[in-house]
């Protein structure tokens, strides 16, 4: 789907308080940055924010960090989290934004910036073979993910496309990751933590039903 520009977004990121517009400059100090050191949960391709606000205002023991590539997406993140935290009358000070291509993440966090827990939600699938490297659930890109989670750290993952959960679990086992919960059709066996992002929603209007996992490292995996 393409992204309409949006010609506010960068005006309003650039004086948004959990905006970071050159994340490099804190590689390798990412817990110092929040108010409170805490573990840090990170969403991958966070788009319009939508799973974020969700869970950020009612989890404040928690430090989010989101990640997309474009102003445009990140624009309406900024107003959804904002929004989220003041119907809770509460600031948002447990969450990080940031652009960055995630094929370039340790570009912008080492091992140092250990987190809790990644959540990869309905990412593009790269139906194509010869574009499968471009998956954010490929092996190259679990090996980073790799260097950035806790010992007892975990992936989340939710899919509508059955091609791209199938892969995922043979990349997970083949990178060294034990899938410790997964299910078919999420919302008839029920999840804890199922905040509808954009796409989630419409998936589930056309009755496609959302494969999700729980991922974590094998140890001396």
């Amino acid at each position: 789907m393409r992204m309409r520009n949006k010609p506010w977004a960068t005006q309003e990121l650039d004086i948004c308080s959990f905006f970071v517009r050159n994340p490099e400059q804190h590689i390798g100090k990412w817990h110092d940055f929040f108010k409170r050191k805490q573990p840090i949960y990170l969403e991958l391709g966070c788009g319009k924010g939508l799973f974020i606000a969700g869970l950020a205002p009612k989890n404040p023991q928690i430090n989010y960090m989101g990640i997309d590539l474009k102003d445009a997406v990140l624009g309406p993140a900024k107003r959804n989290i904002e929004a989220a935290f003041k119907t809770e009358n509460k600031e948002p000070d447990n969450v990080v934004l940031m652009a960055q291509d995630i094929e370039r993440i340790l570009d912008i966090m080492n091992s140092s910036d250990k987190v809790k827990r990644i959540y990869i939600n309905f990412c593009n699938p790269w139906p194509r073979p010869k574009h499968h490297k471009r998956r954010l659930t490929y092996p190259r890109q679990l090996q980073n993910y790799k260097q950035l989670l806790t010992e007892d750290g975990e992936i989340h993952f939710k899919t509508d496309d059955d091609l791209l959960f199938a892969d995922t679990l043979e990349y997970l086992k083949d990178s060294g990751f034990e899938v410790i919960s997964k299910t078919y059709d999420l919302h008839a066996d029920g999840y804890d933590e199922s905040i509808l992002t954009e796409h989630e929603k419409m998936f589930m209007e056309k009755g496609i039903k959302i494969k999700a996992l729980i991922a974590k490292q094998v140890k001396n995996g």
